[in-house]
């Protein structure tokens, strides 16, 4: 491991995802469909990337595909993780599960992609209970078809509302 600290708010975030509270409909809408990780300047701690996020309230007004709008808010250049919560739909039901990403493009600093890769432990720790994870090294990674994969295989039939 790297030695990289958890923020706690790293931690109030996934938690709040991950628990579904009776909410009331305000409430909801405040909550995150996706949110982006980094490194601290120092590199010591991960924390929430400032403005990269998605609430649900803003799905439908301000983001009509929350998933291609995710997907653009990484950094062509540099390594993130990543919280996904994933509306999809199978052919019994329909399903919202959380996923976690690390995006480790390309064209990342090396540097950057070893300290990414090496401090993946630390947070996954936090984050417990996460069924879905994805690893991306560009954009070809992030594609509906790739997640729907991930999240069930040839069971999913919809992602996002969009059929796959």
């Amino acid at each position: 491991a790297s030695g990289v600290q958890v923020a706690d708010e790293v931690c109030r975030i996934f938690y709040d995802m991950k628990v579904r509270k009776c909410s009331t409909p305000e409430e909801i809408k405040k909550r995150k469909k996706a949110v982006i990780f980094c490194l601290s300047p120092d590199k010591k701690c991960i924390i929430v990337e400032e403005g990269k996020e998605i609430l649900v309230g803003d799905v439908g007004v301000t983001v009509t595909d929350p998933f291609k709008h995710f997907v653009q808010m990484l950094p062509e250049k540099d390594c993130r993780y990543a919280l996904y919560d994933a509306s999809f739909e199978t052919k019994e039901s329909k399903k919202e599960e959380l996923m976690f990403f690390l995006w480790a493009p390309e064209q990342a600093p090396l540097k950057s992609k070893m300290i990414y890769a090496s401090s993946k432990d630390a947070i996954k720790k936090k984050f417990q209970g996460i069924k879905h994870e994805c690893q991306a090294n560009g954009p070809e990674d992030l594609n509906r078809a790739c997640i729907a994969e991930k999240l069930g295989g040839s069971l999913v039939v919809a992602f996002e509302g969009i059929p796959v």
